[in-house]
């Protein structure tokens, strides 16, 4: 049948499934994981919280809810991903009604490479105009208008005789031996170079959401090649892009530890460092509520979960692999390569706000503005500062492709494992159809208006929708299909395991994270508040966009729930019962892997037609195979 389970004889495949495939080897898994988890908010998105939210005393709240919240949801996704080497989709077989969560965590994947996508593609414009010097972002050039500017403009406001107002510069007052009243001094906020150039050359921004304006082909260029590199990649699966994470996976370290040792040799590193995690720690900080409730989102959002990632690359595990360890090990690197990183961001803001005269607090900030504002104006700063801006613009490009590849991975494997007569041998054709059409949906966020609709699907995709989907995945697999019966599936997996063992996964995954899921959604909801770009505040239509976003992704949990009850047979009970239980085909994916326990539920006697009529007959089946 084309499945094949590890034996001693060197003359026997290694693969455990043929027909699915397996990663070539451990450390293969491992990196695609630890690349997968680890993206482009460890860099931008962690450092900046924590500095926000009391600097090292933040760690507490980081690592407590690392504790109740990120390892008990990933080692669970770990495990059921690899117990049935089945996609996000099909893995619920386990609990048929839940089967829409599925396809909420694929549809949400699809919605989320759209546009990350795009900041892959921002990061390689943004490489390949690093290769200039000096760098075009350095000083006010060609390109910038009349706001441009490094320092505050000074002005003096003067009263002439006829009472009529007029503004000089303070260069004019001293060359004409003037004075100026203190009351009179105002100082003219300017927008730093780096700023101008990413709203003026790079996003060629407009003014709104509603001006759509023309397609950025700088950008879409961008955003093809980022697509073909994706699809390069993942040409052959996980054959191919798990050769590749061993460069994508690994890089991004090399590049942080250079440019920590560069930043921490530079005046003013230590004041950023102090504001990070230092001397200016606010232990205060703990009892407000909003800083836990950045703790527990960051950790959740960061390790990847309910987005399919995890359980399709795990799937493709051999069905022994230790994936509780597994799950340790790349939740434990996750979380110390953000606060890694923030030692190298932090080192070098510190330099800039010595540079500029200001505090850190003046020049820290999140996402697109520390990306692609704060750091490379800080860069730029930097001796030989084209060098310092590839390295950093790389090691950009690395954390978001690797992430792609999971995306992608959840979206192919899906498709194959719900669709095998179609899609099962044209992995690669489907791959490259995936990139092209995502790439096609992407254009509207290389518009002129582009950055409006990333950070539009930004703030709806990647929010209520995963934790609603992590919440129903806890009680589909604890409540409806068992949590004891969920532990026994692991063991046998990993071995068996003590009761102590089990205690803190089970009192997680029963109480704790549901719980604390449940809290952070409800404050999340009650706490809304529509998504803004800078200054710029999105219109009511633009946010019912983002809503019906939301609401596509989530409708599919109950359109599923009650199409598997009506298509059931019997009474509403009896439904509802069928489609509360696992199918007939669940189970580990291989026959040898099945153990007793699955071989007993799929095994059923007959009376034999063609011998004696006593004669009883046992059938093993599973989608795969069927064997006497």
């Amino acid at each position: 049948d084309g499945n094949i389970c590890e034996k001693s004889d060197p003359h026997v495949r290694t693969d455990q499934s043929a027909e699915r495939g397996n990663w070539a080897n451990k450390r293969e898994y491992m990196l695609s994981m630890v690349g997968y988890a680890v993206g482009l908010g460890n860099v931008w998105r962690f450092p900046y919280l924590t500095y926000k939210n009391g600097g090292g005393a933040f760690l507490i709240p980081y690592i407590v809810m690392l504790a109740v919240a990120g390892l008990p949801l990933f080692f669970m996704e770990c495990s059921l991903g690899q117990f049935s080497s089945q996609g996000p989709i099909t893995v619920w077989k386990a609990v048929p009604i839940l089967q829409g969560v599925g396809v909420t965590m694929v549809l949400v994947s699809t919605l989320v490479a759209i546009y990350y996508n795009v900041i892959v593609a921002y990061s390689i414009y943004y490489l390949f105009a690093s290769f200039q010097s000096p760098l075009p972002w350095s000083d006010c050039f060609s390109w910038s208008d009349d706001k441009c500017g490094i320092t505050p403009q000074v002005v003096c406001n003067l009263t002439s005789g006829n009472e009529s107002f007029g503004m000089v510069n303070m260069t004019w007052i001293t060359d004409n031996n003037e004075t100026c009243p203190e009351s009179n001094i105002i100082s003219v906020p300017v927008q730093s170079p780096s700023e101008q150039y990413w709203d003026l050359v790079a996003l060629q921004r407009s003014e709104g959401m509603e001006q759509t304006g023309e397609v950025v082909w700088s950008l879409a260029l961008c955003l093809l090649l980022g697509w073909i590199l994706i699809g390069a990649s993942l040409f052959k699966g996980i054959k191919s892009s798990g050769k590749v994470v061993y460069f994508t996976a690994t890089f991004p370290y090399v590049v942080l530890l250079i440019l920590l040792i560069r930043g921490v040799t530079l005046e003013g590193s230590r004041e950023g460092i102090e504001y990070y995690i230092g001397t200016q720690s606010n232990l205060t900080k703990l009892v407000e509520a909003e800083v836990w409730k950045d703790a527990a989102t960051q950790i959740f959002y960061s390790l990847s979960i309910a987005w399919g990632g995890v359980m399709t690359l795990a799937s493709y595990n051999k069905f022994q692999n230790n994936c509780y360890k597994d799950s340790i090990i790349v939740c434990v690197t996750n979380c110390g390569t953000s606060i890694f990183a923030g030692f190298a961001i932090f080192s070098i803001l510190g330099h800039m706000a010595h540079v500029y005269g200001k505090p850190v607090s003046e020049v820290a900030q999140a996402g697109f503005g520390l990306a692609f504002i704060a750091y490379p104006d800080a860069l730029a700063k930097l001796p030989v500062s084209p060098l310092w801006s590839i390295l950093f613009f790389f090691m950009l490009l690395t954390l978001g492709l690797d992430s792609q590849f999971a995306s992608i991975e959840v979206i192919t494997t899906s498709l194959q494992d719900c669709f095998p007569k179609i899609f099962k041998s044209k992995g690669s054709q489907l791959t490259v159809l995936t990139c092209t059409i995502l790439f096609l949906l992407g254009l509207p966020c290389v518009t002129r208006s582009g950055i409006y609709w990333v950070t539009l699907m930004d703030h709806f995709c990647g929010g209520w929708v995963l934790l609603v989907a992590a919440i129903l995945e806890l009680i589909g697999l604890c409540y409806i299909y068992g949590g004891n019966r969920f532990v026994k599936d692991i063991e046998m997996m990993i071995g068996i395991k003590t009761s102590w063992f089990w205690l803190w996964w089970r009192s997680c995954w029963f109480f704790i994270s549901p719980c604390v899921l449940i809290i952070i959604l409800v404050w999340s909801l009650l706490t809304f508040s529509a998504p803004t770009y800078g200054s710029v505040v999105y219109p009511q239509w633009g946010v019912s966009v983002g809503w019906c976003m939301t609401a596509f992704c989530l409708i599919w949990i109950p359109i599923f729930a009650i199409w598997k009850v009506v298509k059931a047979e019997g009474s509403l009970w009896q439904r509802v019962k069928t489609a509360t239980s696992s199918t007939e085909d669940w189970g580990p994916y291989l026959e040898c892997n099945r153990g007793e326990r699955y071989q007993k539920q799929h095994c059923y006697w007959r009376k034999s037609s063609l011998t004696s009529p006593d004669t009883d007959m046992c059938v093993i089946t599973n989608i795969h195979s069927i064997k006497l």
